[in-house]
């Protein structure tokens, strides 16, 4: 049943995925993030399969409440025209499906040439938030001050971007 409920989930979030940066249906921008949330859902149905419960409720109220609904208040305050939409570019879509392509056969050629282990240990399950919370602040500081800082910047862009000229 698990396997079946990670099948799932996997699909799931890859089709979501999918339909986020290329939607076949419509154009509109807020489908797209409507795709996302049902994506960042199925990832979270993935962390629950692995037991970090934690990460799962992060994942839902972090991601797919602030951080999706920002995208759609930019996304209505730019009040973007049907016009003035963008549309898909041969070039585009074809680098894209051979960034596509290239990275598939990357990890194709690496599962290829890794030997299948005979034995493999057991994973230990450390999903608690006193060792997640120690592990971020000690070990990964930087990084998560970087990523603060990047997230910092691109809300004060959004507000930038979403501000009227009053000329």
């Amino acid at each position: 049943m698990q396997d079946l409920a990670f099948y799932f989930f996997a699909a799931l979030t890859l089709l979501f995925g999918f339909l986020v940066v290329f939607n076949p249906f419509t154009r509109n921008p807020v489908t797209s993030a409507m795709s996302l949330v049902c994506a960042i859902i199925g990832m979270a149905g993935l962390f629950v399969l692995l037991q970090a419960y934690f990460l799962a409720a992060v994942q839902i109220l972090v991601y797919a409440g602030a951080v999706i609904i920002l995208f759609l208040f930019v996304i209505m305050l730019m009040d973007v025209k049907e016009e003035e939409r963008r549309r898909l570019k041969i070039f585009g879509v074809g680098s894209g499906i051979l960034a596509v392509g290239a990275i598939a056969g990357l990890i194709l050629s690496i599962l290829w040439k890794s030997s299948p282990k005979l034995a493999v240990a057991a994973p230990t399950l450390e999903g608690d938030t006193k060792t997640l919370g120690t592990m971020l602040f000690t070990q990964y500081l930087l990084p998560f001050e970087i990523l603060s800082l990047i997230l910092l910047v691109a809300m004060i862009g959004a507000i930038l971007l979403s501000k009227k000229d009053l000329k």
